[in-house]
């Protein structure tokens, strides 16, 4: 019996590459990308409760217990002639089928698992809070998280593969493209021309209004802001220039600025 595919294998490992190429890029060029900055860097230093060294260090361990959780996946799931599970020969409807199903799951089950660790006080106090150490948000600051917050989120992207009924391959296309939305959210700035505020809503600037302590409570979303927006914990904002360079998120609407 095989143990690992070199197709899932690749699926489990291409996603982590991705990751650290992606956010490096943002880190490499970050200091030549200032006017587009959404924080300056001190105020990085000022709020961030956790250094670079210590996240960097977190995310490692995250993405090993994914890599873990993935392969005994595939392992458990594989056919029994060695294949991956399940499999068909894939048409553009069939791929069309299969993305749509698997962001509504990623999304449904982002948002609730989210959404319920900043309702429950002890879940949020125990788990959730070392995600938000991470005031002004970075590009390789998105996997930063609690080991069991970690162990659900991996949760989110396998369901969404498993229920999609995605091959290793497509999934590894897929999973990098979630971990580049992930990373862009987080990585603080927004660049012009950044496809995703071109096909996204919720994108870096979004996302870092989650991330101030106005907005805890609001933004939750990862695809699409269906679930804030029917929950109520959709929170809009504007973009203005800082008078120092670069820019600043500002909550837009003003019954949110009364609470």
């Amino acid at each position: 019996m095989v143990f690992v595919t070199s197709e899932e294998l690749l699926a489990t490992l291409v996603p982590i590459a991705v990751y650290w190429i992606y956010s490096g890029m943002y880190v490499m060029f970050e200091s030549r990308f200032e006017k587009y900055k959404l924080h300056s860097k001190k105020e990085e230093e000022e709020k961030n409760l956790v250094s670079r060294k210590e996240v960097f260090k977190a995310v490692l361990c995250h993405q090993v217990m994914s890599i873990a959780i993935n392969l005994f996946t595939y392992a458990v799931t594989r056919e029994k002639d060695g294949g991956a599970s399940p499999k068909k020969s894939l048409t553009l409807l069939l791929l069309a089928k299969q993305l749509v199903i698997a962001m509504v799951v990623i999304d449904t089950w982002s948002f609730f698992v989210h959404w319920y660790l900043h309702q429950n006080k002890f879940l949020y106090k125990h788990l959730h809070v070392p995600h938000h150490r991470l005031v002004v948000p970075y590009s390789f600051g998105g996997q930063y998280m609690h080991p069991i917050e970690g162990f659900l989120d991996t949760m989110g992207g396998t369901l969404a593969v498993l229920l999609s009924g995605m091959s290793p391959r497509t999934a590894m296309f897929f999973s990098s493209f979630t971990i580049l939305k992930l990373v862009d959210d987080h990585c603080g700035m927004k660049l012009p021309g950044n496809p995703f505020y071109l096909f996204f809503n919720n994108n870096s600037a979004y996302h870092d209004v989650h991330h101030q302590l106005y907005g805890t409570k609001y933004n939750f979303s990862v695809y699409f802001d269906i679930w804030d927006r029917i929950l109520g914990t959709y929170m809009p904002y504007s973009l203005e220039k800082r008078p120092d360079g670069g820019l600043e998120v500002r909550r837009a609407d003003q019954e949110h600025k009364k609470d």
